[in-house]
């Protein structure tokens, strides 16, 4: 059991590489117009590349019609890129879909090395156990119910159960990011949070998992993106120590909230960039709703 603390800095000495990453599980909103305008310019000011990358991975959500309006609004805003799914590059493919052979051999990496355990726990097992979600942060903290199975050898394959990446008990996760300043977590399943979803049981990889392995494969040096991923960058470190990659910066953005204080979401679609295009708000006017500069 480790009660130690774990810093993670930058260790890349490329030239600056920034990504845009949005999900085509509904339209974008002002929230996104202000992040990922934050992402464009900081790549700019770099003088560096920036990347969009198509989080598709859900195949229940994702949806051909959200990826065509997301980069057609992302254009419309001003903002360019210069690799991704719809311009190529020489690290793609771009769109998480077709990348699925990048994610297994991470997960075989962390499975052969212990870093992973199958969980057979339902959704209702989950809802019932005493730890809930921490502030913006969905992910239950998980009670440790599957930590200490011993049948690890009858599951060779990803599918069919949970796979949750076992965290260092008590050790404290601490980075700091380039806006909101020095951060720390706490891992375990009475701390900030447990161990989390590598593989779910259909068969697709986790949005920790993802990210970690295209933000290595794409060489980003700095993920800019909302502060509701902050205990997300945590878990992430993790995950990257396991599998020996360098960390990027990191840059969370304040979020854009509604009148009542709510933070933004697709299901907010009134304030998404395309209905605002659509009542003939200007790029310029949208940022400014959005906050910025």
């Amino acid at each position: 059991m480790s009660q130690g603390s774990a810093s993670f800095s930058l260790t890349y000495s490329a030239s600056y590489r920034g990504r845009l990453a949005p999900s085509p599980t509904g339209l974008l909103h002002v929230g996104h117009a202000r992040t990922f305008w934050i992402a464009a310019q900081r790549a700019i000011e770099n003088q560096g590349t920036l990347i969009l990358r198509n989080e598709d991975l859900d195949p229940q959500r994702a949806r051909t019609e959200f990826a065509l309006a997301m980069i057609e609004d992302l254009r419309w805003l001003g903002i360019r890129w210069s690799e991704g799914p719809d311009c190529g590059g020489p690290y793609g493919a771009y769109s998480q879909s077709e990348r699925r052979a990048h994610y297994l051999g991470a997960w075989r990496r962390l499975r052969e090395n212990g870093f992973l355990y199958p969980c057979i726990c339902s959704r209702k097992d989950l809802a019932q156990a005493a730890n809930a979600p921490n502030d913006a942060d969905d992910e239950l903290v998980y009670p440790g119910t599957c930590r200490e199975r011993k049948d690890m050898a009858g599951f060779r394959e990803p599918a069919g159960v949970n796979w949750r990446f076992r965290v260092p008990n008590g050790e404290a996760i601490e980075f700091a990011d380039l806006n909101l300043g020095r951060q720390r977590y706490v891992a375990g399943n009475n701390f900030d949070f447990g161990d989390f979803l590598v593989w779910r049981r259909d068969d697709v990889p986790s949005y920790q998992l993802a990210v970690v392995v295209d933000d290595a494969a794409m060489r980003i040096t700095e993920v800019v993106r909302g502060a509701d991923l902050l205990k997300s960058t945590a878990r992430q470190l993790l995950l990257m120590r396991a599998l020996g990659y360098a960390a990027p910066d990191y840059f969370h953005c304040e979020l854009v909230r509604d009148g009542d204080g709510v933070r933004l979401a697709k299901r907010h679609d009134a304030l998404s960039i395309r209905h605002l295009r659509e009542r003939g708000m200007t790029p310029e006017k949208v940022l400014e709703m959005a906050g910025w500069p």
